[in-house]
C-alpha cells in the first residue's frame, strides 16, 4: 500500500508541475495571440494596389532597408509623409504607404511590405478609406484585429502601434462610423498588447468638428500642421 500511495502522490507533482509549464507559456504569449490563426483577407480592396509592391521591390533592390528599424505602413497619410526622416531624427524609419489602401491590403500583403523588413515597431494608419468605401465600424475593427494577429504572428517582438482615424472635413459624414470604428480599434489593440494612439481627439475643433486647418485644400490630406500634430502623438513610440 505505501508504494501504491507513493505512485499516486509522484503522480500528482507531476500533474502540478506540468500545469505550472503550461500556465508559464502561456503567460509569454502576446496577449490575445493564443489559439489564434490569422487569416489572410480573401481579397484586396484594389488589383492595382500590385504596382505598388512591384515599385516596393525595386526599391528595396536598388538599397536594401536595414532590419529593426519603425515601420510605417497604410493609406495616404503615411504615403504622404514627406518628412517622416526629418520628423523622427532618432529613429531609421521606413515608408510603405500606398494611397487609397484598406486595413486589410496591409494585411494582405504584409509577406511583402512588413516581414521582409524585420521591423522593431510597425505603425499602422488605416481605416478611413474603408468606411467610405462601404465597410462598417465592424469590419474595421476586425480587420485591424487579423493584421495585428498576423503580425505578431511572424514578428512576435515587434512592437505594433494603430493610428486611430483621422476625422477629415471631406468625410465630416463619417464621423460617428469613426467614433464606432476607432472604439473597436483600440479594443482590440489592448487585447492584443499592441498601442493605440488617439489623433481623432485632437484634430477636432470646439464644435467637435475636423479642424480644418490641418488640411490642404482638398480637405481630405493633411497639411504640414497637421502631420506636427502627429509627430507629436506618435513620438513616444517611434525610436
Amino acid at each position: 500500500m505505501p508504494r501504491i500511495a507513493d505512485r499516486r502522490s509522484a503522480s500528482r507533482f507531476l500533474l502540478a508541475g506540468l500545469l505550472l509549464w503550461v500556465l508559464v507559456a502561456c503567460a509569454s504569449q502576446p496577449p490575445g495571440s493564443l489559439d489564434r490563426e490569422p487569416q489572410i483577407p480573401a481579397e484586396v480592396s484594389n488589383a492595382e494596389w500590385a504596382q505598388d509592391m512591384q515599385r516596393f521591390a525595386a526599391q528595396d533592390q536598388a538599397q536594401p532597408p536595414p532590419r529593426d528599424a519603425v515601420l510605417f505602413v497604410g493609406s495616404s497619410s503615411i504615403r504622404l509623409w514627406d518628412s517622416l526622416a526629418q520628423d523622427f531624427p532618432d529613429a531609421v524609419v521606413i515608408n510603405r504607404g500606398f494611397g487609397g489602401s484598406e486595413v486589410r491590403d496591409s494585411t494582405w500583403y504584409a509577406d511583402r511590405i512588413v516581414y521582409p523588413y524585420h521591423p522593431s515597431t510597425v505603425v499602422l494608419y488605416a481605416g478611413d478609406n474603408d468606411l467610405a468605401n462601404g465597410r462598417t465600424a465592424e469590419q474595421v475593427g476586425q480587420d485591424t484585429a487579423t493584421f495585428i494577429d498576423r503580425v505578431h504572428k511572424r514578428l512576435p517582438s515587434a512592437r505594433i502601434v494603430i493610428i486611430s482615424t483621422k476625422p477629415s472635413p471631406s468625410r465630416a459624414h463619417l464621423l460617428e462610423a469613426q467614433r464606432q470604428a476607432n472604439a473597436l480599434v483600440q479594443r482590440a489593440a489592448q487585447q492584443r498588447g499592441a498601442v493605440f494612439v488617439d489623433v481623432f481627439t485632437p484634430m477636432l475643433d470646439a464644435q467637435g468638428q475636423p479642424r480644418e486647418s490641418l488640411f490642404i485644400q482638398d480637405r481630405l490630406h493633411m497639411n504640414a500642421s497637421g502631420y506636427a500634430l502627429w509627430k507629436q502623438l506618435l513620438a513616444p513610440y517611434v525610436h
